[in-house]
């Protein structure tokens, strides 16, 4: 039987070629970019390694007096090893030890089919075995061959023995050393972190904050990402994917640092994915039929992570493919680029990407060119559409949004959502409109109170709160943290330390609501930066972020490292919008956190029903400094994890509109008659935009162990695509299953639009 994969490879491949034979490269692509950094020597190119030494770490070179040897070692000169100088052996049982203090190892040595299999043991416990081997007559120097960033702040030991093995070998095989760097950490935000009895529990077992009753929220460190987490997105039961930056990430790929990965959530293993173009700053959505799609990025940048040293592509008109990919093994699973084939119209960074009520996506916004804030010089007011659209006289080139002219300057990654009436909220700056896309009208809302600014660099973030069939899916906004620091303020008068906005702002989208006006509540804290997680049960977490400064780095005075923000705010909040004004935020029985989640801070809900957070990155490139980079990656659990949990049984992978299916479910005892099944859309993550997250309560009905669920009326209510269904009783939700809206048709293709295009 033929996949959706299938059905679907030969349809788009037919589209990527035609658009790719009628799209103009734009002249403001290959402009030259400006990320606030410049690095004495970077325009050099130079051959790579993945060999790099960030700041707030430490290398050791192979003869340090530190590191003994066991067994027969050779001493090898080349001034292309760190120092001049590297230790081989292809003796048996040969063995090297090293004590260091800090959170993290690495060691880089040679790899070449002369290399084989070594032991590794961190403070006696086995790892997994290293293969140096690859297929090179010529050796690669100075790769990455062992790494480890999961270590409490501490004393270790890593000790290697050389197995002299590899399958298929009869000769002896080589290991070398040719330096570790080691993550010293900072031994207050590294502490292991306690259990209530105060027992302390080592960062490679599970850590609980919170005791292990039902009533309690708990707090799991588990797992690291090898590519920091910019970017995040579930795409299946057992796999998220991580997109980032180029930049020095553990995790290599073909020779040299990952910029993707794909997370398993359920062993906590990640595999590298080849990247070819800077997805630096890039948007995402899933598309009708599952396609998930990358865009946009930042230019070659003219830096030590540029193309002097990796040879990326520029991104700005980037359009990355990534296929449904559904098997746990993930094997399979990689992005597809071809920009001379498929690219968009117009460059785009820092843009925002909706998926709308057919399936497509709408692109919006961003800047022309990398910088920091936004202005009229490389600001991009407009928005297309994934595939092209011909409407509004556009022949599938970009349509002008006047909003996106009047909110300047502070107006990157606009906060947009697909409304039940088909049109799109849109947020930036200190304003809000509805965008009635298929008629190309905006209607201006009321102003955002208090002068507070919610997108990028004053950073706040934004929900759909949950629809429901109960009260019509009457649409409301949420909107929280930010700034009221002005646009137009020069960067050296804005300070770390200026305080971040607590408010939060609801708007009901229907007439009586918009002429009420926005309905402002307070937090507990003040946030720059934070997360906002939809959960089944209709709640809100509110996560991450920081208590002062703005988004970006290397840009204000006062900066920490180069972080423009300071004091992370360490312990969430949850929000629950059905209760009274006043009631609705609690930090009872939720964790706090040691890890600062700053900017580059991602955070989603799972299947499972948990929280994933991880990500932190206030930098040019990989840091161990004050807020430097993380990988480390955290699971917050509602109560309802510990709880007995309802489960659907039954096998269920598609949903078309209004259509009525019956599943089978196991229900807990005790069971009251209160049941509810959550559509989700668990959204694609960056920079505090969560585009697409969507909770829409479906109609539904019990008969014994059999579940009735009727799906959503049109794609108004849920744009057609993926989306995850859980099934809640008394309040407590099933583990998610993943379910196909709509017919799982590609997006319409307007091929008169591409003809059009193709005169241009």
């Amino acid at each position: 039987m033929a996949t959706l994969l299938d059905l679907t490879w030969c349809f788009w491949s037919s589209i990527y070629t035609f658009i790719a034979l009628t799209l103009p490269v734009s002249v403001s692509a290959i402009d030259s970019a400006w990320n606030g950094h410049t690095v004495p020597g970077s325009t050099t190119p130079a051959p790579f390694t993945p060999f790099f030494v960030p700041p707030g770490a430490k290398a050791y070179d192979s003869s340090s007096p530190l590191i003994l040897y066991t067994g027969q070692w050779s001493t090898v000169f080349s001034s292309k090893y760190f120092h001049k100088t590297l230790q081989s052996t292809s003796k048996a049982n040969s063995t090297i030890s090293f004590k260091f203090t800090g959170t993290g190892i690495e060691w880089f040595g040679n790899c070449d089919k002369h290399h084989g299999i070594s032991l590794v043991f961190i403070d006696g416990l086995r790892q997994n075995s290293v293969d140096a081997y690859c297929n090179r007559d010529i050796p690669l120097k100075q790769q990455r061959i062992f790494w480890d960033f999961d270590l409490p702040y501490g004393d270790h030991t890593i000790k290697i023995i050389n197995t002299a093995k590899r399958p298929g070998s009869v000769k002896p095989t080589l290991c070398d050393i040719d330096a570790f760097v080691v993550t010293r950490g900072d031994p207050n935000s590294q502490t292991p972190f306690s259990s209530p009895e105060g027992v302390a529990s080592s960062l490679l077992e599970t850590q609980t904050l919170a005791s292990n009753t039902a009533s309690k929220w708990t707090l799991v460190q588990k797992g690291t990402t090898g590519v920091h987490a910019m970017q995040l997105a579930i795409i299946s039961s057992s796999h998220a994917i991580i997109v980032d930056k180029v930049e020095h990430n553990p995790l290599t790929i073909s020779g040299h640092p990952a910029w993707a990965a794909l997370y398993n959530l359920h062993t906590h293993a990640v595999k590298p994915l080849a990247m070819q173009s800077n997805s630096f700053c890039a948007g995402g959505s899933f598309l009708g039929n599952g396609t998930l799609i990358n865009v946009g990025g930042n230019p070659v940048v003219d830096g030590r992570t540029s193309s002097a040293d990796f040879g990326d592509v520029d991104g700005l008109q980037a359009i990355r493919i990534f296929e449904p990919c559904d098997s746990e093994s993930s094997d399979h699973c990689e992005f597809y680029e071809h920009h001379s084939r498929l690219r968009m119209a117009s460059p785009r960074w820092y843009n925002t990407v909706v998926r709308i009520n057919d399936g497509s996506a709408m692109i919006i916004g961003g800047s022309k060119k990398g910088g920091w804030i936004n202005n009229a010089t490389v600001n991009n007011p407009t928005i297309e559409y994934f595939p092209p659209k011909g409407i509004h006289g556009s022949n599938g080139l970009p349509i002008h949004l006047p909003f996106l002219v009047d909110t300047l300057n502070s107006n990157l990654f606009p906060i947009a959502f697909a409304l039940p009436d088909g049109r799109i909220f849109m947020a930036a700056n200190r304003d809000a409109m509805i965008y009635d896309w298929k008629n190309n009208q905006e209607r201006r809302l009321p102003q955002i109170p208090n002068s507070i600014r919610v997108t990028y660099p004053m950073t706040g973030t934004g929900l759909l709160l949950p629809l429901s069939p109960e009260n019509d899916y009457q649409p409301e906004i949420l909107l929280c943290g930010g700034s009221n620091i002005p646009d137009d303020k020069a960067s050296y008068d804005i300070s770390s330390q200026d305080p971040a906005s607590s408010q939060c702002s609801r708007l009901i989208l229907t007439e009586a609501g918009i002429a009420t006006g926005w309905q402002v509540e307070l937090m507990p804290q003040a946030r720059m930066m934070p997360d906002a997680v939809l959960l089944p049960t209709g709640e809100v977490l509110i996560i991450n972020g920081a208590g002062s400064g703005i988004s970006g780095y290397g840009n204000v005075r006062d900066q920490v490292g180069s972080s423009n923000a300071d004091h992370p705010v360490l312990t969430p909040v949850l929000y629950n919008p059905l209760a009274t004004t006043g009631q609705r935020f609690s930090s009872a029985g939720l964790p706090t956190s040691r890890i600062p989640r700053l900017y580059h801070s991602v955070a989603t809900l799972t299947p499972s029903g948990d929280i994933m957070v991880t990500g932190s990155n206030p930098n040019l490139d990989r840091s161990e400094i004050k807020y430097g980079t993380e990988y480390r990656v955290e699971w917050f659990s509602p109560p309802y994890m510990k709880m007995d949990r309802p489960e659907i049984t039954g096998k269920i992978s598609k949903l078309k509109f209004k259509e009525e299916v019956k599943v089978k479910v196991k229900v807990p005892g005790g069971f009251r008659d209160q049941f509810k099944v959550a559509l989700m859309d668990l959204g694609f993550v960056t920079h505090a935009v969560h585009a697409n997250t969507r909770l829409v309560y479906l109609k539904c009905s019990m008969a014994g162990d059999t579940l009735s669920i009727t799906g959503p009326p049109s794609g108004d209510i849920y744009p057609p695509g993926p989306g995850w269904i859980y099934f809640l009783v008394d309040g407590v939700p099933s583990k998610g299953v993943k379910v196909m809206i709509g017919n799982g048709d590609s997006p319409p293709v307007d091929k008169n639009a591409l003809e059009k295009y193709d005169h241009i």
